[in-house]
């Protein structure tokens, strides 16, 4: 595997130095931005891997940015935040954000929580035992282009935590899957305490298909349990 390319989105000079030693300790590549439009310049130069990204940067915040990270298939997303709040935790989620971290943070669980991530975007053999296409109560999910396709024909680019979370769903119908396992499939970390990581996903994939209200509910919720998929699978 060739080694990863890391891109640090930070606007202090201290934080972001102190991340590309740290990574660059760890044997990666690392680039540093200080606002949007240089993060985008970097993509267009490099082929990047993950990306550490404040929330509160100047211009675009952290948080627009992400929407636009989310466009590009193989790139990881982890969050860094001051503020010690579930709303930006929440909101990164909801956006797409695979990790987050609040400032201050201890540098080796950062490290390890990028590598866990990176094994997972970097490798390119991550999907290869799954089909290119799953249809369900009239819905498909194309692996190739990591989207959701409506019955109707409308589609969905989904955020790798939502297309792993749906796909280890449609693997397992009928299943009560639990929120350690959803986790780990989805981010290949452990559950941490008071972690909403599953719920926002989840419910973030329950909004594609009320966009269509003669849906049933596909994804139920097993109260002290996890969560099942009692939609009906083709083939």
């Amino acid at each position: 595997m060739q080694t990863p390319n890391v891109l640090i989105v930070e606007d202090e000079v201290v934080t972001r130095t102190t991340l590309k030693s740290l990574f660059e300790a760890e044997g990666y590549n690392v680039f540093e931005a200080e606002n949007g439009d240089q993060m985008h310049d970097f993509f267009e130069n490099h082929a990047i891997n993950l990306v550490i990204m404040d929330i509160n940067l100047p211009g675009k915040n952290g948080l627009i940015l992400a929407r636009e990270v989310r466009d590009r298939k193989n790139v990881g997303l982890i969050f860094l935040t001051g503020r010690d709040n579930d709303v930006d935790r929440i909101l990164g989620l909801e956006i797409g954000a695979d990790d987050y971290l609040t400032k201050p943070f201890n540098p080796r669980e950062l490290t390890i929580r990028a590598r866990n991530l990176l094994s997972r975007t970097t490798n390119s053999s991550e999907d290869d035992d799954l089909p290119s296409r799953v249809s369900f109560n009239g819905w498909t999910l194309d692996g190739d282009s990591r989207s959701l396709i409506s019955p109707n024909g409308k589609e969905f680019r989904l955020p790798r935590s939502e297309f792993r979370a749906l796909h280890l769903f449609l693997s397992n119908p009928g299943k009560i899957l639990t929120r350690e396992q959803l986790i780990m499939e989805m981010t290949g970390r452990e559950l941490r305490p008071n972690d909403r990581t599953v719920d926002v996903t989840i419910r973030r994939i329950r909004k594609h298909f009320e966009s269509d209200p003669t849906d049933e509910e596909l994804i139920v919720t097993i109260h002290g349990e996890g969560y099942r998929f009692c939609g009906q699978v083709d083939g």
